[in-house]
């Protein structure tokens, strides 16, 4: 069972009002470094096995804060980064909001492909596989950490869920927010979504929890719980 904390990087000048994309030299502002400080003062109980982030400096910037005094560093993944938005990037989303293919992007995203850009369809294809290749190689114990960006982690959460990704829009990620997935080897288990406060220690396995069908512990393996559990009483 490897446990994915997936973390939106924390406000920037643009993050609302632009689509800020690969725009290069977009880093946190002030409100954003003081959400990274947050998370990171949040998660600090948890020890993770690794941290990885997006190339793009506000996902990095989030990322050390997180890591700073762990024994651990930030490695960059490529295809966590953000999408390629092509000849929409930069541009205020007011004015998206009027081309055709802004309908595209919210009803059929399966179909939307950026001009000059990337289809999302790609993005969620990378950022998927990505996720599976960290999964085996820090193993099914590790607890990690990817610092990304909202269209990413809707992905990669729609994909968890079973979603076909034209239900992806109906999944939010806001800045610094904490999403957590646990994969087992049946099924994914969506632990928390767009999570910005609150306790973490229930995120790591009890190691004490009785084993359910196949030896697996009971709740929190590839068995969902019947009923619904009675969580971490």
């Amino acid at each position: 069972m490897t446990t994915v904390l997936l973390v939106r990087h924390g406000l920037t000048e643009m993050t609302g009002p632009v689509l800020a994309g690969w725009t290069p030299g977009v880093h946190l502002d002030e409100r954003g470094r003081r959400q990274a400080e947050a998370v990171a003062a949040r998660l600090a109980p948890l020890e993770l096995d690794a941290i990885v982030a997006s190339p793009l400096e506000r996902c990095q910037e989030t990322a050390a804060a997180i890591a700073a005094g762990r024994p651990v560093t930030v490695q960059t993944d490529d295809r966590f980064g953000e999408c390629g938005y092509g000849d929409w990037t930069g541009r205020p989303i007011a004015e998206l909001a009027k081309e055709p293919l802004w309908q595209v992007v919210q009803a059929h995203p399966s179909a939307a492909v950026f001009p000059g850009g990337e289809a999302l369809a790609d993005v969620r294809s990378r950022a998927v596989r990505a996720v599976r290749d960290w999964n085996e190689r820090l193993g099914e114990k590790a607890v990690y950490l990817v610092c990304s960006h909202g269209d990413v982690i809707k992905a990669i959460v729609a994909d968890a869920l079973g979603l076909h990704l034209d239900q992806f829009q109906r999944i939010t990620a806001d800045p610094a927010s904490v999403t957590v997935i646990r994969y087992t080897p049946l099924r994914p288990f969506l632990l928390r979504a767009n999570d910005t406060g609150g306790d973490v220690a229930n995120l790591v396995p009890a190691p004490d929890a009785p084993e359910g069908a196949g030896g697996e512990p009971a709740g929190s393996g590839s068995d969902a719980a019947v009923g619904g559990g009675s969580g971490n009483a």
